[in-house]
């Protein structure tokens, strides 16, 4: 049997035309959900890594009487307290999902004993949408 090559048809121009139309009609449908997916995302993980330095910033206040001056004496003993039983992360300070560091403020605004924030996607304070910031009250 003696398979003939050059007799074989590809697709038309027409054909790979309409393909292309129709995977850039679903590009435009699905990609912009597709965003606002990955953003709503970041935003919750932001929120859950907050609700977590809530907690460990109560268990560091339960050893020590008082809150840290900063995030790092979460990780490290930086006041020389005898009664610092940490480190309370284990794994160091993360980053929030747009890699900047997460903001602490002690005392915190009206009254508040402390805030821990982020920026959001932009880095900088204020912002809407997904550059505005996520504060933890």
């Amino acid at each position: 049997m003696k398979l003939n090559f050059y007799n074989q048809q590809g697709f038309s121009l027409m054909e790979l035309l309409i393909v292309m139309v129709i995977l850039g009609m679903l590009a435009a449908v699905v990609g912009p959900t597709l965003w606002k997916q990955l953003f709503g995302a970041q935003r919750d993980t932001a929120k859950h890594q907050i609700s977590i330095f809530e907690t460990t910033l109560d268990s560091y206040r339960l050893d020590t009487h008082k809150y840290p001056n900063s995030l790092e004496d979460l990780v490290k003993n930086n006041a020389g307290n005898s009664k610092w039983d940490g480190p309370y992360l284990k794994k160091g300070l993360p980053k929030d999902p747009w890699g900047n560091d997460y903001q602490y403020r002690k005392p915190g605004q009206d009254g508040r004993d402390y805030d821990i924030f982020s920026f959001g996607a932009d880095g900088q304070q204020g912002g809407e949408e997904n550059d505005s910031d996520i504060i933890s009250w």
